[in-house]
């Protein structure tokens, strides 16, 4: 099982600890190091600045949404970065939600999400391997473009630019069985958003087309230290945040993820406090023990006995959301 780094996306400004720990990172032997996404900073640029200053550690975003690119100019992105860093990037996608899909990026959350998210990868595909000017006629993602608003001038088109990588991986950030099965059949690799070693069965179903190779990866956040109630509170914020807040009450897929694995009235209480603007409350109505589950805090005796049961499940890469260097020397150890 190898370890990554997750950074995740910026808050209020850039973080000064992120090259930082990438570095370390890097010279302690993990595999990866993964950017990400929301409404402020995108996964690709602070992706890029990594790139420059590291020279092994693979590059991934975790994940870089549909939604704000076109299929065509996110194989851009990948098909550069991956040049300019030697081969190291790994392709995470994800659809995000309506809030954020309708909200933010002002495009319709699409009807049909299995479909959008197929055709969406296949465009990819098709210009990473660079076998023949980009033709879909899809329901979402169509090349050329066909509409009754186009000018029906449109030309099938091959990337200009020869990709370095024709089988560059891609993985999918999906939750839904239905979504995760599919994953398993279009991708390289599977992002979980939370992961429990101790619930097999709330993906089990899901992976059992998973072909040989097939990269699961959790981001599952980090921390050393002595009383375990304190460290798990900034997992529980997340878990408030992620519940109560990236979702309309009518359609939370990760409130519906956090019932699937059993806690199914502590999410539905998280999403209506956290909808109601009492987010304090949101945040410590989150069951420790669903917190503890999914991460890997308290002291090191703690955190490695807690590392066994992710060893003995799928799990092929776990990446680390750590805010300190010291519990990245601490898990690159445990590990070894």
């Amino acid at each position: 099982m190898r370890l990554g780094l997750a950074l995740g996306y910026w808050g209020r400004g850039p973080d000064p600890r992120h090259l930082d720990l990438a570095r370390e990172a890097e010279r302690l032997g993990y595999d990866s190091v993964w950017t990400a996404e929301a409404w402020g900073s995108d996964a690709f640029t602070a992706l890029t600045w990594i790139a420059a200053h590291t020279s092994r550690i693979k590059l991934g975003t975790g994940i870089a949404q549909m939604a704000a690119r076109t299929p065509t100019a996110t194989a851009m992105h990948a098909l550069t970065l991956d040049h300019l860093s030697g081969g190291r990037l790994m392709l995470g996608l994800g659809l995000s939600g309506p809030q954020v899909v309708e909200g933010w990026y002002g495009r319709p959350f699409p009807k049909s999400p299995l479909t959008a998210t197929r055709e969406y990868v296949g465009v990819v595909r098709q210009v990473l391997r660079r076998q023949g000017p980009v033709a879909s006629d899809g329901r979402f993602h169509p090349h050329p473009y066909r509409g009754p608003d186009g000018t029906g001038l449109g030309k099938p088109l091959k990337p200009i630019t020869h990709p370095l990588r024709a089988d560059l991986p891609i993985l999918l950030g999906a939750e839904g069985p239905r979504n995760v099965a599919q994953t398993t059949e279009i991708a390289d690799g599977w992002l979980p958003l939370y992961w429990s070693p101790t619930r097999p069965e709330v993906y089990g179903p899901s992976l059992t087309t998973a072909p040989d190779g097939f990269l699961i990866a959790p981001m599952v956040r980090a921390q050393v230290c002595d009383d375990i109630a304190e460290g798990l509170l900034p997992v529980k914020a997340m878990l408030g945040f992620y519940v109560g807040g990236m979702g309309h009450a009518a359609k939370n897929f990760h409130a519906d993820l956090m019932a699937r694995m059993g806690f199914e009235d502590a999410a539905r209480r998280v999403q209506d406090l956290f909808l109601q603007g009492r987010r304090e409350e949101a945040v410590l109505a989150v069951p420790d023990a669903f917190a503890d589950e999914i991460s890997l805090v308290g002291p090191p005796q703690h955190i490695a006995e807690r590392l066994e049961l992710w060893r003995t499940g799928p799990v092929t890469d776990l990446l680390i959301t750590a805010p300190d260097p010291s519990t990245l020397r601490v898990l690159a150890d445990l590990s070894a």
